[in-house]
């Protein structure tokens, strides 16, 4: 099984084939140089430190926006102000405890009698279309929009057509960290601006969240970028999981008999499934000041990449890094929802929804083989898979 995890895209120049290095070297993408940092404990230390490593970069463009898209999203009033993920400065604590109040522990086992509910009816449509013969996708039958369902109701969205916002956080993640020629990003910059000019209206009037943003004295820019951010990596990013991880299920016949005799904890297939098969391959930080790291000199100013996935496989944390073995030593350190004061603040909301996802579909995985394996296109950061086919197995 080909694992594009451990691969980075076209547009690196040394590191193209998954051989990375022992620690940090300067990779470059793009015309432009940026520290590779690969190993488990530097990825840690720079996550662990926002004051030297910032998250300023966190959200810039990959490929460098042409004048023409940007005046199209300038007309759209599209902006991506300091909110979450790219936010070093002192309202970051603030708004995150917002976010993180929607997604209380609480409030999220709230929703699991309700997703259960909706993965067993359409486990059972997948079932009865295996069972009639048919080749079924597990991505657009399963995966695809539950953690936006889940999402729109922990944070109070309204109604909104499911497939367009799935559109829109495609778009904004092609946009933002893949490679493109100029006639892409203008027609990405199309789409993603008119879904923005959505959000900001919502910002301005919405309940849930928005309203108790605006109450704390956001500006609307704040409202809109914080909403962004959720619609863009707090839902996709468990879509795509769950596509990955059901992929990787059906090659392990081991593990799907250990979690149907009920020997193998579905948390600790969840947990492998993160260190191995994780959404967000990289991340992004810059330097701050003049430091060293592993031993490198760094300048300020210099781009860091931080490669969370070859983390996860890092032989000094994890007992057997290329196998998949649910509850292994060093399963749990994986670095899929980062660390530090920007650590996810939806992992445990992932966490439910994958094992909801695993427990039941343990059953019908054990009796498919895959016609068509999910698909992920080039992206510095995020995966993206699109349909998954699969169909009985043949006596």
């Amino acid at each position: 099984m080909v694992d594009r995890s451990d691969v980075l895209f076209r547009g690196w120049g040394p590191v193209l084939d998954g051989e990375a290095p022992d620690t940090v070297t300067v990779a470059d993408h793009l015309g432009v140089p940026h520290l590779l940092v690969t190993r488990h404990a530097l990825v840690r230390q720079v996550l662990a430190d926002p004051v030297t490593w910032r998250p300023d970069n966190a959200l810039d463009a990959v490929t460098p926006v042409p004048v023409a898209a940007l005046r199209v999203l300038a007309g759209h009033r599209f902006r991506l102000p300091p909110t979450l993920a790219n936010n070093s400065g002192p309202s970051h604590p603030g708004i995150r405890a917002l976010v993180a109040e929607a997604l209380h522990p609480e409030r999220v086992a709230a929703q699991r009698p309700w997703l259960t509910g909706l993965v067993d009816a359409r486990v059972g449509r997948l079932a009865a279309g295996l069972t009639a013969g048919a080749t079924v996708d597990l991505y657009a039958g399963l995966a695809a929009d539950l953690p936006l369902l889940v999402l729109a109701r922990l944070v109070e969205l309204p109604d909104a057509p499911v497939e367009a916002v799935k559109e829109f956080a495609r778009a904004a993640l092609e946009l933002f960290w893949a490679p493109l020629d100029e006639a892409r990003q203008l027609a990405l910059a199309v789409e993603v601006g008119r879904f923005h000019r959505v959000l900001r209206e919502f910002a301005a009037t919405g309940g849930g969240l928005a309203a108790r943003l605006r109450a704390e004295g956001h500006s609307a820019d704040v409202v809109v970028g914080t909403l962004f951010f959720l619609l863009v990596a707090g839902q996709e990013t468990t879509s795509q999981f769950l596509t990955l991880l059901l992929h990787r299920l059906t090659g392990e016949a081991a593990v799907l008999a250990g979690l149907r005799a009920g020997t193998v904890p579905v948390a600790d297939v969840v947990e492998e499934g993160l260190r191995l098969e994780p959404p967000i391959v990289t991340w992004r930080r810059v330097a701050a000041a003049d430091t060293t790291l592993g031993g490198t000199p760094v300048r300020r100013g210099t781009s860091v990449v931080l490669w969370l996935a070859r983390a996860g496989r890092d032989p000094a944390v994890v007992a057997e890094p290329g196998h998949f073995r649910p509850g292994q030593r060093g399963s749990r350190r994986h670095l899929a929802f980062g660390a530090g004061a920007h650590r996810c603040v939806g992992a445990h909301l992932a966490r439910m929804e994958a094992a909801v996802v695993v427990a039941r579909t343990a059953e019908l995985l054990a009796g498919v083989e895959v016609v068509r394996p999910p698909w992920c296109p080039d992206n510095l950061t995020f995966r993206m898979p699109d349909t998954f086919l699969v169909r009985s197995r043949k006596p």
